[in-house]
């Protein structure tokens, strides 16, 4: 799929291409309904526009539509939906030793219980370890910075699901 085809799908088709780089329902209505996009960085730029300043119930729909970093049953649940355009996302947990596959499941139970949703790192080029190092990291944080930080590694997860339209 090309970018300047998705300008002449139904409403129907470009609502589920949209819904694979980022299930907020409200980003999705505002993508099909910013239609046609000239070129990639006006696509870019207004996926950016249309995020920022979204509800925190936005953000949280769109994290919802993520499988738990290194939770395989989650993955296979969840990763039906968005499975060829998030392909390959979580490929660094396939050399992950068991050490390290313990701590991201025991951090991502200890982040959502602080939190109230779940980690959200966008894992295109890293390892379960530095997924793991980022995870302990932003657990020392408060739920405001968190929102925040899920929000931008939304941003770049859905930056990357773009590109593939192209």
């Amino acid at each position: 799929m090309n970018y300047l085809n998705i300008n002449k799908q139904t409403i129907e088709d470009a609502t589920h291409a949209f819904m694979q780089c980022c299930t907020s329902s409200t980003w999705v209505k505002k993508m099909v309904s910013s239609r046609p996009y000239h070129n990639i960085d006006e696509l870019f730029e207004s996926a950016n526009e249309h995020w920022v300043g979204l509800d925190e119930a936005d953000y949280l729909e769109a994290f919802d539509g993520h499988p738990k970093i290194g939770d395989v049953e989650s993955l296979m649940k969840k990763y039906v939906n968005t499975k060829m355009l998030a392909a390959g996302e979580q490929a660094g947990m396939s050399l992950a030793d068991e050490q390290t596959i313990i701590q991201l499941a025991q951090g991502n139970r200890d982040y959502q219980d602080k939190f109230g949703f779940i980690f959200i790192v966008c894992a295109t080029g890293k390892t379960a370890s530095e997924m793991n190092t980022l995870l302990q990291a932003r657990l020392h944080n408060c739920r405001e910075k968190e929102l925040l930080n899920g929000a931008e590694e939304q941003r770049k997860i859905f930056h990357i699901r773009l590109s593939k339209l192209t």
